[in-house]
């Protein structure tokens, strides 16, 4: 190897190993991917399977159903008739993309480039000379160009191009083929919805379902190109004034184009196209300085999480729409929940994480990641849910394993769907994990009062010069990072970590400093909101109990260990009395972890709905959940043809219809017993199953 190419190889190395899905102007930014090497765990595991097998299993879906086939079509000029898939299919493919960019970036493996440059040949081949790149309309026998601008999705699947390409930007440079199909496209998208373009006055220049924003405005980062994060700021502005011709059965706010967004106070509609909206004008908020636009964001995200957001942190609990219900409107059996809103929500809290250093998005962040991304893909990365219910009243029936899934909910987990959005955002989502677990942030000098702060605000930190390094979310493994954004890689600019521990399901996290940069440093760490009893143990052997928020470990000399314990017992989580769904019901946590209750894990003869929780015995930890005291109650009967209501006995039906025995020596099952609990995101593993999260509460009479 010549000395020229061994220098372009490293520096090749140290951009991907510092890329990132999100660089915005400001004091603050999160790890590149190959920064943080995980060490099995948890999220390692994750990773790993991703890896292994889902990118693989998702491109051979594609090519199967004929979705890469339809860039093949529109090379060879032989649209018109039949097309594969829906109209925003191609989006799946660049999703694929992005997560293969993002594990090349990751891994460095070739393998992975290879695969990726096969498929930018295929869909390089069919984007048009003037930019324009869709598989859908604007060639013979298909509808014209923008001609659908509610319900075609040209614009959201652009956007899906432009963020693949941000990943390959960031990994191997603007020297690339999907850069440049990418940018010719953004160029396209610029001249037609420019400000005199589609969109002047009172016609519609916007996408039915937002991505386009989020696209332009981080692919002008990269390539340093305003006229990119001027055209997101159009489209931002253009949403909410009603110019969308409307879906028979839904409202404007279906589309976020019933109000405008620096005027909403929540999230509404579709939560995908909120949630996407949301994070796009974060960006434009932040690299336009309009701080009245992004407070407009984070007041819609405080009342949203408080009002709409499940236990889980999933979003949305109407099937018609996937969207937003009302406030307290959370009912557990129809929470739709979509795995893409969960990776929506993760991306708008990271932006305002990097935006504003508060912890409660870095809280957020983490609830949603165990209970809903890594809920969705089975064990083996093969097959995924779509929407995740907090209940299940009737087991799932089985999928076969070469089938296309017609349904998006079902309670089992299919290796494909119809609408196949949600194992490719998975994919991407895993692949770029790591630039979520921390960040890295230019601070003025100060001093702690006691070490904790439960804010965004660096009231402690380094010295003038120096840098906090904050983790927000725990794996094992082996962080190295640059200090100095400016001039990565030079000696005496990188901080070492080397993380231990059993995170989720011990809360003990070992950070030892391994090497220390010229410039001071000083370590925070999450305590999250729900760990009231933490310790922090610091270089010198002091333990001192820290509040949730974050906790200064203090600057940094090689050699250091800071320990924080984190208490991950199980405990009982007690819904909101204006969630009227789950009123007179408990669940259980055990850290970051939901708990469920699954039929498979009940005695012979129980229903699930016979089973109700004893509050006053304190559940207990077992394997990776937990163990609860319950009673099993009698049902009531039925047959009398009426509406299940009723004037007494046990829920409105007569004592003497009791349809379901009441337990008893007879019947074997003991009136109260101990039933295992499993972390939610693993539930429909071993099966088919009814399942619950909120479990109904016991009364006296029923504890004997």
């Amino acid at each position: 190897m010549t000395e020229q190419h061994s220098t372009r190889t490293v520096t090749s190395r140290l951009r991907a190993a510092r890329a990132r899905p999100v660089v915005p102007r400001g004091p603050r930014r999160g790890l590149g991917v190959g920064e943080l090497r995980l060490d099995g765990g948890f999220w390692g595991a994750l990773q790993e399977t991703n890896a292994g097998a889902t990118l693989q299993h998702c491109l051979d879906w594609m090519e199967q159903l004929g979705w890469l086939g339809n860039f093949d079509r529109v090379a060879e000029g032989v649209t018109g008739g039949e097309r594969p898939g829906w109209q925003f299919s191609d989006s799946e493919v660049y999703k694929l993309l992005e997560a293969l960019a993002w594990e090349y970036g990751r891994t460095g493996d070739p393998a992975v480039d290879a695969l990726l440059g096969k498929v930018v040949d295929r869909v390089a081949a069919a984007q048009d000379e003037d930019g324009y790149l869709n598989t859908c309309f604007g060639h013979a026998g298909q509808a014209g160009r923008y001609t659908d601008l509610s319900a075609g999705h040209e614009l959201y699947v652009t956007g899906h191009l432009l963020q693949a390409a941000v990943a390959r930007v960031r990994t191997v440079g603007e020297d690339d083929a999907l850069v440049d199909v990418a940018r010719r496209a953004a160029d396209h998208v610029c001249r037609e919805f420019g400000a005199d373009g589609r969109g002047a006055g009172a016609q519609p220049g916007i996408c039915g379902h937002p991505e386009i924003e989020l696209g332009l405005a981080e692919l002008g980062r990269a390539l340093d190109e305003p006229r990119y994060t001027e055209q997101a700021r159009l489209f931002v502005e253009r949403r909410g004034h009603g110019t969308l011709a409307p879906i028979a059965l839904l409202s404007p706010a279906y589309f976020q184009d019933d109000v405008p967004v620096r005027d909403a106070d929540v999230w509404r509609g579709h939560a995908v196209r909120a949630l996407y909206l949301a994070a796009g004008a974060v960006d434009v908020a932040v690299d336009t300085q309009d701080d009245d636009l992004r407070a407009a964001v984070e007041r819609q995200w405080t009342r949203s999480v408080e009002r709409r957001t499940y236990l889980t942190g999933g979003m949305g609990s109407r099937h018609q729409d996937e969207g937003f219900g009302d406030d307290w409107e959370l009912p557990p059996d129809r929470a739709y929940c979509e795995t893409c809103a969960g990776v929506a929500s993760v991306m708008v809290s990271w932006r305002l994480l990097l935006a504003t250093g508060e912890v409660r998005y870095a809280d957020l962040i983490e609830r949603t990641l165990y209970n809903v991304v890594a809920t969705s893909p089975r064990g083996d990365g093969r097959a995924f849910f779509y929407a995740n219910p907090l209940q299940q009243r009737e087991p799932g029936a089985d999928v076969r394993p070469d089938a296309v899934n017609p349904r998006a909910e079902g309670g089992v987990r299919a290796p494909w769907f119809d609408v196949s959005c949600c194992p490719t955002n998975v994919a991407r989502t895993l692949a770029s994990w790591q630039a979520y677990a921390a960040f890295v942030e230019e601070v003025p000098g100060g001093s702690s009062d006691d070490g904790s702060s439960d804010g965004g605000s660096l009231d402690g930190g380094a010295a003038d010069g120096g840098v906090v390094v904050s983790l927000a979310q725990y794996a094992a493994g082996d962080l190295r990072l640059s200090v100095d954004d400016r001039d990565p890689g030079q000696p005496g600019g990188e901080l070492a970590l080397r993380v231990t521990t059993e995170y989720p399901h011990d809360g003990r996290i070992r950070v030892e400093v391994t090497a220390v940069p010229e410039r001071p440093v000083t370590l925070r760490l999450r305590v999250p909101h729900w760990a009231d009893g933490a310790t922090l143990t610091g270089p010198d052997g002091a333990t001192t109990a820290v509040r949730p928020g974050w906790a200064d470990a203090a600057t940094l000399a090689p050699g250091d260990v800071v320990t924080l314990d984190l208490p991950v017992a199980p405990r009982l989580t007690w819904p909101d009395p204006r969630v009227d769904a789950v009123r007179g019901t408990v669940a259980v946590e055990r850290g970051p972890l939901v708990l469920a209750l699954e039929s498979v894990d009940l005695p012979d003869g129980v229903l699930l709905d016979q089973v109700r929780l004893d509050p006053a015995v304190a559940p207990r930890a077992q394997g990776d959940g937990a163990v609860v005291r319950a009673a099993v109650v009698p049902l009531p009967g039925g047959g009398a043809g009426t509406p299940p209501f009723g004037a007494g006995g046990l829920g409105g039906a007569p004592t003497s219809d009791i349809g379901a025995p009441a337990p008893s020596s007879d019947t074997g099952v003991p009136a109260a017993l101990d039933l295992p609990l499993v972390p939610y995101h693993r539930w429909a593993e071993r099966g088919p199953s009814t399942m619950r999260v909120f479990v109904p509460t016991a009364r006296p009479e029923e504890i004997r």
